[in-house]
C-alpha cells in the first residue's frame, strides 16, 4: 500500500511539472519586431499589427514608430552589421536602391509573396531591384503620389479648359492673377533642397528633360532641361511674393485660405484639409488631377513607402504572413477607411465606398498609374541637394538657367563619380 501511494504521488508531482512545463510553452509567443515610420504611418502599423495579433495569438508584435532620419539611420546600422534587431522593415522609396543593391532585405518572391494585378504596377515596380522587373524586396504600403490641385470654380468662372498641359497652367494662372485682385495665380514650394526639386521634376519630366541618361551621366543641364526651368520662373511671376521661401505649410496654407488658384504639388496627406470647413474656405471648389503633361505624357513623382524583411530577420516566415496580411485588400480598406493611409491596391480606389470617402481618389490612381520614381541610384540625396540648390539660385535670380543648371550638372558628375 504504501508503494502504490508513493507511486501515485510521483505520478502527481510527474504530471504537475510536465503540466506546467506545457503551460509555459503554450504561454510563450514568437516576437516579431517592426521598425517604421511615426505620424499616420505609425498608426496604420500599429492598427495592421493589432488586427494581426488578434487572428494570430501566439504572435507578440513589438513596433517601432520613428521619425523620418532616425528610421533611416537605424535600418542603415541594424541592417548593414547584421544585429538581427528587426523582422520588418518600413522603407522610403528613395532609400530602395541602397538597400536592395547591398542584399540587406530579402528577395519576397523567393520566400513565397505573390504580388497579384491588383497593386498598382508602377507602385510595385518600385519595389523591384533592378528597377522596373527586377526581384522585388518590397511591397509596397503607402499609395503616395504628386497631384496637382486647382480652383474649379475660378476655371468656370472665366472659361478656362481643366489644365491638360503645363501651357494650359501657365495660360490660367496669368488669367486669373489679372482678373482676380485678391488672388495669385499659382503656388509651390521655392526652399531649396527636396521641396523645390519635388515641386519641378513633374515639370522638368513633361519638357523631356532627364535628371540621368541611360549610361548613368548627369543630364540636367539639357536644352530640354533649360526649357524647364524658364517656364518655372515664368510662372514665379504669377505666385505670391516670396515664393522662394514658401514650404508645405504655406503651401497649403494659401490654397486653403483661398489665396491661390492652383497648386502645382499638393500629396494625399494634405488634401483632406481642403474639404475641412474648420480651416479651408474653399470647401468644394478645389479638383485634384495628376499633374499635366506636355512634350511627354504626365508624369507625376512617385513617393511609395515599401514593407520588407530584413536579410538577416529573426523571425522571416511570420514577417512575410505579416507582409501577406498587410497588403491584402481587407487590411488596405480599413487603412484607408479609419487612418487615411493611401492604398496600393487598384480594387480600393475604386472602392464606393472609400471613394465616398476620399473623392479625389480616381484622380490619384490615375496620377499613380502615369507616375515616375525618382532616378534609382544610391546617390539621390547628393543629387538632390545639388539640384534644389541651384534651382532656387535660379528662382530668386542669382543665376541664369543656363548657368545655375550647367554649374549643378558638373556637382551632379562629381557626386556620381565619387
Amino acid at each position: 500500500m504504501v508503494k502504490l501511494w508513493k507511486g501515485i504521488v510521483v505520478g502527481l508531482v510527474v504530471l504537475a511539472f510536465v503540466g506546467g512545463l506545457g503551460l509555459g510553452l503554450a504561454q510563450e509567443k514568437v516576437k516579431l519586431v517592426i521598425a517604421g515610420r511615426d505620424g499616420v504611418y505609425g498608426q496604420a502599423l500599429e492598427l495592421a499589427s493589432n488586427l494581426y495579433m488578434e487572428e494570430n495569438p501566439d504572435v507578440d508584435i513589438t513596433l517601432l514608430k520613428l521619425p523620418y532620419a532616425s528610421l533611416y539611420e537605424k535600418l542603415v546600422i541594424a541592417l548593414r552589421e547584421k544585429t538581427g534587431a528587426y523582422d520588418v522593415v518600413m522603407l522610403d522609396d528613395v532609400w530602395a536602391t541602397e538597400f536592395m543593391s547591398q542584399g540587406w532585405l530579402k528577395d519576397l518572391e523567393a520566400m513565397g509573396f505573390v504580388a497579384d494585378p491588383d497593386f498598382v504596377g508602377k507602385a510595385l515596380a518600385v519595389g523591384r531591384y533592378p528597377y522596373p522587373d527586377g526581384r522585388l524586396y518590397g511591397v509596397p504600403f503607402v499609395g503616395n503620389v504628386e497631384l496637382f490641385a486647382y480652383r474649379k470654380d475660378l476655371f468656370a468662372k472665366y472659361d478656362l479648359p481643366r489644365p491638360e498641359t503645363w501651357l494650359d497652367v501657365l495660360e490660367a494662372a496669368i488669367t486669373i492673377d489679372l482678373k482676380e485682385p485678391e488672388v495669385k495665380g499659382i503656388v509651390f514650394r521655392g526652399v531649396k533642397g527636396n521641396p523645390i526639386v519635388t515641386g519641378f521634376l513633374p515639370i522638368f519630366w513633361a519638357f523631356g528633360a532627364e535628371i540621368i541618361d541611360e549610361a548613368g551621366e548627369p543630364q540636367v543641364d539639357s536644352p530640354q532641361a533649360i526649357a524647364a526651368l524658364k517656364f518655372f520662373l515664368k510662372l514665379k511671376r504669377y505666385a505670391p511674393e516670396g515664393v522662394e521661401t514658401y514650404n508645405a505649410s504655406e503651401v497649403r496654407d494659401a490654397l486653403q485660405q483661398g489665396e491661390v488658384a492652383i497648386a502645382i504639388e499638393v500629396w494625399p496627406a494634405w488634401v483632406p484639409a481642403l474639404d475641412d470647413p474648420e480651416v479651408s474656405k474653399v470647401v468644394g471648389k478645389v479638383e485634384i488631377i495628376p499633374a499635366p503633361g506636355l512634350i511627354t505624357a504626365p508624369a507625376p513623382l512617385i513617393g511609395i513607402w515599401l514593407l520588407g524583411i530584413a536579410a538577416d530577420a529573426k523571425q522571416p516566415g511570420v514577417a512575410l504572413d505579416f507582409l501577406k496580411f498587410i497588403s491584402s485588400a481587407e487590411i488596405q480598406k480599413r487603412l484607408a477607411l479609419e487612418v487615411g493611409l493611401p492604398p496600393t491596391r487598384t480594387s480600393i480606389y475604386r472602392d464606393e465606398e472609400v471613394i465616398a470617402k476620399y473623392r479625389w481618389y480616381p484622380a490619384q490612381l490615375e496620377a499613380l498609374e502615369a507616375s515616375k520614381p525618382r532616378p534609382r541610384i544610391t546617390q539621390w540625396a547628393q543629387v538632390e541637394a545639388i539640384l534644389g540648390d541651384y534651382l532656387q539660385l535660379a528662382l530668386i535670380g542669382a543665376l541664369s538657367p543656363e548657368e545655375a543648371l550647367r554649374e549643378a550638372n558638373a556637382k551632379i558628375a562629381e557626386a556620381l563619380g565619387g
